[in-house]
């Protein structure tokens, strides 16, 4: 059995210290923003419609873009990391289905939460954490790793 792979794009956004998870039913975990990565579309593009889709937030990455004079091309916003992610996996342990996951970090202006994309989580579904609050909490490891990395980069940047 072959393994499909898809690319996705993430963002964890942060305001005044503090990151937004939302509750993922199917998957029954938090998560940030984010999704697959539409035909034609570049991941940070992704990363940013699927922020705007989910939370009603319009997001500005907090990411290095390589200064490359490239006469026929253009150097693309950095993800803060590239993560592989198990999907779907059988009993047997194969794996049916992966996500290539381009991992960005942004800073929004405001907190107000209003889901405006088809078939998204109810704004009570969202909660905003500090690093504290995601060190203390029982979000899974990685979340937490790369929640609180975002709360200090998108934190230093802004000063």
């Amino acid at each position: 059995m072959e393994t499909t792979r898809h690319f996705t794009a993430t963002v964890y956004i942060v305001n005044d210290g503090a990151t937004a998870l939302h509750h993922h039913a199917r998957l029954g975990i938090r998560v940030p923003p984010g999704g697959h990565v539409d035909r034609d579309e570049l991941p940070h593009e992704a990363g940013l419609r699927e922020v705007r889709e989910e939370t009603g937030l319009d997001a500005t990455l907090a990411a290095d873009v390589a200064d490359v004079d490239a006469p026929a091309g253009e150097p693309l916003p950095q993800p803060a990391h590239m993560m592989l992610y198990d999907i779907n996996v059988h009993e047997d342990g194969r794996v049916g289905h992966q996500h290539i996951d381009h991992v960005y970090f942004a800073r929004v202006d405001r907190r107000d939460i209003d889901p405006n994309g088809d078939d998204e989580a109810d704004s009570e579904l969202w909660n905003w954490y500090t690093a504290d609050e995601l060190r203390a909490s029982d979000v899974d490891p990685d979340t937490v790793q790369i929640g609180v990395e975002a709360i200090e980069t998108v934190t230093e940047t802004s000063n």
